[in-house]
């Protein structure tokens, strides 16, 4: 396997599946072009629960980015022409959804900064200063 980036758009939206023992995955399918103009299709699956949720909250014709593990393989055309295609694992999914959710959460937080802790004597350790 290779440690891989891709990039591209969803070919349709996303599925969530459930495995024999009952853990869901998630499945998707991109299409990346490469810089000859040719597309290559990437077939994704994720088994962890922060890529799973984070690729089915996309759509079809949703841009995306994806980090994991690639394996290359070959597939036939109906015209029986073969073409390159990968199998990813996917690790961490970052899409223009994901990107725009977590910035308002930051601007968020920046605008409502949390207050400081307050010590309070009744909550101070035994070798504090204040026993």
């Amino acid at each position: 396997m290779i440690d891989g980036l891709i990039a591209g758009k969803l070919y349709a939206t996303p599925e969530s599946r459930t495995d024999k023992s009952g853990r869901p995955f998630a499945v998707c399918k991109v299409r990346a072009t490469s810089g000859d103009g040719e597309s290559l299709f990437v077939n994704v699956i994720a088994f962890d629960d922060a890529p799973c949720h984070a690729l089915l909250a996309l759509t079809e014709g949703d841009s995306v980015a994806l980090a994991g593990s690639l394996t290359p393989r070959v597939w036939t055309d109906k015209q029986g022409n073969t073409r390159p295609a990968l199998d990813m694992v996917a690790h961490q999914v970052l899409s223009a959804y994901h990107a725009k959710h977590k910035r308002a959460a930051m601007d968020t937080d920046r605008a409502h900064p949390a207050a400081p802790a307050q010590h309070h004597p009744d909550n101070a350790a035994p070798n504090a200063p204040e026993w």
